[in-house]
């Protein structure tokens, strides 16, 4: 609905740029954060396609020190002497700067010509385990000795690692090295895209969980979020 009316309101003032931030957890989403990600894209793009305007989207995983990072968690942790909690040893991630990201976003934002999804080189997977031990050393500490590192189990919604795009989906190079534009012809787009966005909402207003994860499901590619098992709330020491 944000997205929805934040595109109104360009709409409504003639606004001649629009670039949404997106991220990886929109592609083959198994939560309702990524699949409303990824009905944002869509909202974006049918009003790029509708307008002619230069509205984009430009999608990229992980940007380290942001608010949420998982750095600053390890980093507060570190500094009470411990436990490092993460959910898995193989847990995987792509990660960027604070200032690559922000330089990337401009620049997609000033090369887009209207409907394109922009996605960014991430470069590898960083594992985290190896994150958090190569934090715990810079400290000046050992890993197991000084700190103990907790696996707490991976979280309900959540990936052992992230896409970008699926595969089989066509992207072509950019005039700038780390910017690829992403053809998909998977989305939704004016009647039919307005139509589901209209029962999203209803389902929403009506606390309708159930038909919420169905009609996402249905509708975005490749989403499982109906196979996520429900979050246990528990309290993790920040």
């Amino acid at each position: 609905m944000g997205t929805r009316n934040i595109v109104k309101a360009c709409e409504k003032y003639k606004v001649a740029r629009l670039v949404m931030i997106s991220t990886d957890k929109a592609v083959q989403p198994v939560n309702i954060m990524g699949a409303s990600k990824r009905f944002a894209e869509m909202i974006v793009l049918d009003a790029a396609h509708r307008t002619g305007k230069a509205y984009c989207v430009v999608r990229f995983g992980n940007v380290l020190g942001s608010r949420g990072s998982v750095v600053p968690l390890f980093k507060r942790q570190i500094a009470r002497g411990g436990t490092i909690t993460i959910t898995h040893p193989d847990m995987k991630r792509y990660f960027m700067t604070i200032p690559e990201a922000v330089y990337l976003v401009l620049q997609a934002a000033g090369m887009s010509k209207g409907c394109e999804t922009f996605v960014l080189n991430m470069g590898q997977q960083v594992n985290i385990l190896d994150l958090a031990e190569d934090l715990i050393r810079l400290s000046g500490l050992e890993p197991g000795k000084d700190i103990e590192i907790v696996y707490t189990g991976i979280r309900p919604g959540e990936k052992l690692s992230e896409d970008l795009w699926e595969d089989g989906k066509l992207f072509t190079p950019t005039k700038h090295p780390d910017i690829f534009k992403l053809n998909d012809p998977s989305n939704l787009r004016d009647d039919e895209l307005l139509k589901n966005i209209k029962e999203l909402l209803f389902f929403a207003d009506k606390g309708k969980t159930g038909e919420i994860i169905t009609l996402v499901d249905q509708v975005i590619p490749g989403s499982a979020v109906a196979n996520t098992p429900p979050l246990k709330l528990t309290s993790i020491d920040q």
